[in-house]
């Protein structure tokens, strides 16, 4: 057996590739434009890890509301610097829903509310503000 990818819904193609692609570095491995079905795949992965993808499936003409629906889980990445990733997606305008206060692990929502677990790689980073006095924001 061989893992694929995990798939979500997304309501906007390009506000999701800013978050997945600019936000958390993931590339693009191959994109499947659907027209009779009115519909695009679009599959990333991180560059260390190819093989192990994110299909984002945008329908065209969207009906259902992506609400805040909690059963899918989340996404989890391990990541170089946490502290630097967090503080990217901080200045691109995303709100960091759990800070990594232990310096380990920290939340974040995609632009369709999925929730994105973000993990130190290696040995956690020593506490440093401004995240180890920064509370939770929301859910995750």
């Amino acid at each position: 057996m061989k893992y694929l990818h995990t798939m979500v819904r997304i309501s906007d193609l390009d506000a999701s590739l800013r978050f997945y692609c600019e936000g958390l570095g993931l590339r693009e491995n191959r994109r499947k434009e659907v027209p009779a079905g009115r519909f695009t795949l679009v599959f990333l992965a991180a560059p260390d890890n190819p093989d192990a993808e994110l299909e984002l499936t945008w329908n065209w003409d969207p009906e259902e509301d992506m609400g805040a629906a909690r059963n899918f889980g989340h996404l989890a990445f391990e990541v170089a610097d946490i502290y630097a990733l967090c503080a990217h997606l901080r200045e691109m305008g995303y709100t960091i829903n759990r800070p990594p206060r232990d310096g380990r692990m920290a939340f974040v929502r995609s632009p369709d509310r999925i929730s994105v677990e973000l993990l130190q790689k290696d040995e956690a980073l020593a506490p440093a503000e401004p995240w180890a006095s920064m509370e939770n924001t929301g859910s995750w």
